[in-house]
Formats: C-alpha cells, structure tokens, sequence
C-alpha cells in the first residue's frame, strides 16, 4: 500500500500513538516511550500541577503531544462556555499540542455536564448552530478545531441527512478538521444499519487530520463502544481503507478499559504497520451477554426513536 505524507490542514503525520493513561505513568518515568506521539484528555490536566502533569511534560520533552476533549459540548444548546475554554486555550499554551480536537455532540444542557457524548439530529438547523459555534471556538482558540464522529446507539426520527454529509458540510463550511474514528463508524453503523465503507467513502478526506482504532464489545442488540478489547478484523479493514483515502495521517489506539500493561498496548498499536501492507490481523468481535455501561440503553427508547 502507497502512503503519502501530505499534511492534513498544515498539519503532519504524526505517525503511531496511544493515550497517555496513569496506569502507564511510572513505567514511562523508567523507560523510553516507544511511540511517535501521545494523546492526552484534556480535561484530565486542565487545573493540575502534580504527578500527572510531571509525567506530560516528562514525555513532551520527549514527543508531540495532542489534546482531546470531552466537555466541549459543541452541539449543546447553552451558551459557549468560556471558562472551559480558557482554561483548555491555558493548557495548550503550556504544552504546545500538535492539535485540539472534542466530539461532534452536546454533553450537557443548563449547565449540567452529563459526562456522555450524546448524539446530534442531522438536520440543516443543527449544521448551523454547529457550524457557528465552531468558528467561534477556532477564533477563540486561534487555532482549526478537529472534531471526531462518536459511537451512537440512538437516531434521531427529525434526522434529514446522514452523519457523513453532515460532517463534510460542517469541515467545509468552517475549515475544521476530522478525527475520524473508524471503530466509532464501524459500531454506529452496525447499530443503524448503514454501510461502513460508503461513510468512509463520503468524507472530505483531505479534512481528515487523525485516526482512532479501538476494539468495541458486541452486546446482542448493540455493538457498544468500550474502548478495552484488541482491534477486531471489522475495524481494521475500514482502517486501510481509510488510511488509503487520506493519504496517511496520525493513528491513535484508545484503549480505556481493562488497559493492558504498556508493552503489550504497544504490541496491539503496531499491528497498524502491517495491515498498512495489506496484511489484517484475524481479531473477531468481543462478545458479551452483559451490557457494558454504567446507563444501559434503554431498547423500548431505541426503537421509538430509532
């Protein structure tokens, strides 16, 4: 497989990377990091200057780093929060990250942080709001937002276009970049019933900045996204894909749950330099009776909104 390295929105290749996670924290204190590149949650260092931030900085010096939220809400009808964002524009001054990058979806409203990333109705109403919330931030941040496809268990019945066109029209109507998480696309279109492949096919690829892989759980009724088993065949194959359409870009492994110790996570990160050529790794689907979330998805909901 031909990979170019033509940069994404200005922005490079970073190459392979994981999530810094303090399970890993002392082994890296000890030993080289082993990676091109971390990804940090941002609001994990936003306000901290202890053990956790020494360890960023420590792998900084060492690494690019990136950040990516969780609370940005973008969807969210309540105002703009700019506290949040001062103190996410305070923590990219001090380490310098490659790129920002948060959720297409809303988290909260009336101030409230549900702390999930809750699904968007695909519809021109929507685009808008988004689309001027989004100029807003990258004007604040003086900087492109990327902004990544979550994992969805619900559909909107209000919904007039599917996520895919709803993504290429918001990267180009506000310059924002795509975090495209092929396990997010392979899980939600399980649960929708759309194709994979043209999702993948559809985007703007030269917006695409970066690349999440991850290994989901199927649950019977639902392929949930739980970010702690290995990278199934499924998502590999539309990460190659991927990978050919854009030209080559940053490649993160989440893993969040049950994480593996450091040189066997970095065993499963690797797997991406031979399915770069052309060789998928049999992996199948973690299967599970039990639902793997703290608010199980309610079915009867589902199926009327479905």
């Amino acid at each position: 497989m031909s990979i170019k390295t033509t940069p994404r929105l200005g922005l490079p290749n970073l190459g392979l990377g994981v999530g810094l996670r303090n399970k890993h924290f002392n082994y890296l204190l000890r030993n080289p990091v082993g990676v091109d590149w971390f990804e940090i949650i941002s609001e994990n260092f936003m306000d901290d200057h202890g053990f956790a931030t020494h360890v960023l900085m420590h792998v900084r010096k060492q690494v690019p780093v990136v950040m990516h939220g969780v609370s940005l809400s973008v969807g969210s009808t309540d105002p703009i929060n700019y506290t949040y964002l001062q103190k996410l524009k305070e923590l990219a001054v001090k380490i310098e990250p490659e790129w920002i990058s948060d959720h297409l979806c809303w988290t909260g409203v009336a101030y409230t942080n549900t702390h999930d990333l809750l699904p968007m109705p695909m519809t021109e109403e929507s685009l808008a709001h988004v689309a001027d919330r989004v100029l807003r931030i990258q004007d604040y941040l003086q900087r492109p937002l990327i902004l990544e496809n979550p994992s969805t268990y619900l559909q909107f019945k209000a919904s007039t276009m599917p996520e895919w066109e709803f993504l290429s029209a918001l990267a180009k109507q506000t310059g924002c970049g795509l975090l495209l998480d092929v396990n997010n696309v392979f899980v939600s279109a399980h649960n929708h019933g759309y194709d994979a492949v043209n999702y993948i096919n559809s985007l703007p690829h030269e917006h695409i900045v970066q690349m999440h892989i991850a290994g989901p759980t199927d649950c019977g009724a639902l392929l949930v996204d739980t970010h702690d088993q290995p990278v199934p065949s499924e998502v590999w194959g539309l990460y190659a894909q991927a990978q050919t359409l854009t030209g080559g870009v940053s490649t993160l492994l989440e893993w969040d749950a049950q994480i593996p110790e450091y040189p066997e996570l970095l065993d499963e990160l690797f797997k991406a330099r031979e399915v770069l050529k052309g060789n998928i790794p049999q992996t199948a689907i973690h299967q599970t009776p039990d639902m793997p979330v703290s608010n199980p998805v309610n079915f009867q909901l589902q199926a009327s909104n479905g």
